[in-house]
This record gives C-alpha cells, structure tokens and sequence, in this order.
C-alpha cells in the first residue's frame, strides 16, 4: 500500500537504513497486494479462568459488576495476553499485561508468564502453568509495591515478550519503557534498561525530565533477529518531536547489553491507531498488528502488515504490505461455529507467533473484564485463532526452526 511521505528519522540514521544488504531487490509478495486470510482453528479460554488457589486480585474496581463480573475477585485472572512464545511441544507461552488496565488499579495482580494449550478439536484452551515473575535479588532500583519483590501491575506493564537461545526471557514494558531480562523461573536478572531519551509518564526515574510519550505507549511489540542476538522494541505511542502516527524501533544489542543507536520509523495508518505485537520474519522484515481503538461494532482496522526496514521508496519508513485483515477472514467451513468471514473485533488485538510459513496463530487481549467486543455486556474470552495467509511469507529457516 501507498505510505505518506512523512520523515521519521535522522539523517544518518537514515542513511543506515538505506544501506542495509539486499535493498536493491523487491519479492513478487512485496510487489503485489495480498489476498483474504483463511481462518483454520479456533478455540478460547473464558474469561472466568483463574490461577487455582492465588492471591486476591481487583480490589481497585469497585464493587460493581463489570461486563457480567463483580469485583474484586478471589483469584489472580488468567487474561490480557500481550505477548505468545511457540513451544516445541505444542503449548505456547503467554505474557499477561499489567493486571487491569493502568499503574493504579493492579497493585494486587502478579505479573507472570502463563503456559497454555489449545485443544482445537474440544475449542478449548487449557492452562497447564505457569511462572510469576520476580525480583529476588534487587534489581529494580526503585521501590516496589510488595516487600517480598514479586513483581505487580504497579511496577511495571509489561507488554512482549521474547526467548533466547539460553532460555531466559526479555520483556518490553510500557512504564519505562524498559527492556527485563528474567531467567526460565520468572526471576529478573539485570536492573531494567531504559530507553534512552525516551520517558513514559510512569518512569521512576525521570525526576524534572518532563515525559515525552504517552502513558502505557512503550514497548507494546520486541521482535529478536533470526541469529537471535538483537532485539527490536517497538514502541506504541509517538515521541514527542517525531512526526504524528509514526513509532520508534530501536536495535539492542544482547551481547552488548545496549542500544545499538540505530533506529526506524513505523508509520501507522492513522495516529489514532496503535500496535499490537510486532516479531521477526527475516532480517529485514517484521509481522506488526496495528488496530483502531474500536470493538465490537466499532471495530474496524485490526490488521497486520509485512513491515520491511529496507525501505525501498526513500521515504524514511518501515515499507508496510498489508498480509491479513482480521476484520475480515474468509471462513468458507464456518469454523468455531462462525459466519463467513470471520472477524476478529476486540479492541486489543496484542499477539502474533508464526506457526509455519504460511500460517500464523493470533491471539487478543481480553482487558479482562472490561472489554465485550464479542458479546455486548459479556467479557471478552481470551480467543486463539489460526489462519493461512494467502502466499508464503519465505521466513528464515532460523525463525521457522525457533518457532
């Protein structure tokens, strides 16, 4: 699709960007439009699903119902997946968000890590475990809610999530924005490394430096490189000064545990939009949700695109192919018991995994229990769909295999 020809960049990080091996030479799917998405499976995990015999969550709701829920709840819910990692043994895991919604309200909901599996032929999704993520040995420089350093809704909205090679963790979160590198049991690493330049509202650490992004606008999407050494936060929101509606995305070197300094500019539809997840195919070329803030009948561009940093047009910008509009996914054998097409029309639509080159697994976030955008009035269920795309996307064999 046509892209304006807004400048998100420097100069010379533009002139990296251009200069990347491989620029000159376009494939027959970047040149052509796409076809309609087929939809494959389907299955959800409800909404009522808790962690079987945790801690009390929600006592900042109120006491009035909710989409057919009335808090605070006795339980830590299982909801708001932001983040899906493929397991070689067909449970994936899942990263839930900061709790319910802001800073203030999920003090009392644990960050963690769920294992899930779907079972397609039941429409099930069954939780088989899971890890809370934890700060046992000091790291986080600022105060924490809890004095026994498990990690809360309060001290970080954690949003991606990525594996390496070693098995530990790194997760992008919006309160930094930082990057957090947790081992397999959940347990943080390092001190979280900020963005530099880059101060959310939230950020403890920014004393008089005024914000210069959005409140939860950090890292909603972290793609990490075929070879696994570089990661690729995406953030949500504009940084002040940069052109309305385009995204930063910044290269960390893991080795180097540090910002490479170089930089693109995703350009989204509309600076009303936002992004959802963004992962990796190749070198050059990442798989990015980007939504409007609808849901139900309101909903209307939940999409993604084929984002190449190789930039073909010299407009400064991430080129962007639109792949699969999940507004409208052909559903000729009415799976899940849906119409044809099939639409996907949740507000937050946060997490992509390739499951083979041409097919993807696509997963929302249920904002548990504030959104309906299934069912007016009912919560969300969190929904697993997978769906063909309509061509190869020619993926390095490397993601292939990781995933």
């Amino acid at each position: 699709m046509a892209v304006s020809k807004r400048v998100g960049l420097t100069a010379a990080v533009v002139a990296l960007t251009l200069t990347l091996p491989g620029a000159a030479t376009a494939t027959a799917a970047e040149r052509s439009t796409w076809g309609q998405a087929e939809l494959l499976r389907f299955a959800a995990l409800r909404a009522a699903t808790f962690v079987p015999g945790s801690e009390p969550s929600g006592s900042s709701l109120g006491s009035a119902p909710i989409n057919g829920f009335t808090p605070p709840f006795a339980d830590q819910p299982i909801q708001g997946f932001s983040g899906v990692l493929r397991n070689t043994d067909g449970t994936f895991d899942v990263l839930s968000d900061n709790g319910f919604g802001n800073k203030a309200n999920s003090a009392d909901f644990v960050l963690r890590v769920q294992r899930v599996a779907p079972d397609f032929g039941s429409g099930a999704v069954d939780v088989v475990g899971g890890i809370n993520l934890t700060d046992p040995y000091g790291k986080v420089p600022f105060r924490l809610t809890r004095a026994d350093r498990v990690l809360t809704g309060a001290d970080f909205d954690v949003e991606s999530i990525t594996r390496t090679a070693d098995g530990t963790y790194w997760l992008g979160d919006e309160f930094g924005p930082y990057l957090l590198h947790f081992d397999r049991a959940g347990r943080l690493l390092q001190a979280p490394v900020p963005l530099p330049g880059v101060f959310a509202p939230e950020n403890p650490g920014r004393g008089a430096t005024p914000a210069n992004l959005a409140s939860s606008k950090g890292f909603e999407g972290m793609a990490q490189s075929p070879d696994g050494r570089m990661l690729y936060p995406l953030l949500e929101g504009t940084t002040t000064g940069d052109p309305a509606g385009t995204l930063r995305l910044n290269e960390f070197d893991t080795r180097a545990n540090a910002y490479t300094g170089r930089r693109w500019a995703y350009a989204l539809d509309s600076p009303a939009h936002a992004i959802g997840d963004a992962i990796m195919v190749d070198r050059d070329r990442f798989l990015i949700i980007e939504r409007d803030n609808g849901q139900g009948d309101t909903a209307k561009v939940k999409k993604i695109y084929l984002a190449d940093r190789r930039d073909r047009n010299r407009d400064g910008l991430l080129d962007k192919t639109l792949v699969a509009d999940l507004m409208a996914i052909a559903n000729p054998r009415h799976v899940g018991g849906f119409g044809d097409p099939f639409t996907f029309p949740f507000q937050t639509i946060e997490d992509v995994v390739i499951l083979d080159d041409r097919t993807l697994a696509v997963l929302n976030d249920n904002n548990f229990p504030s959104s309906a955008g299934r069912t007016a009035g009912q919560a969300d269920n969190n929904e697993f769909i997978v769906i063909k795309l309509d061509r190869h996307l020619d993926a390095d064999k490397r993601v292939l295999r990781r995933y």
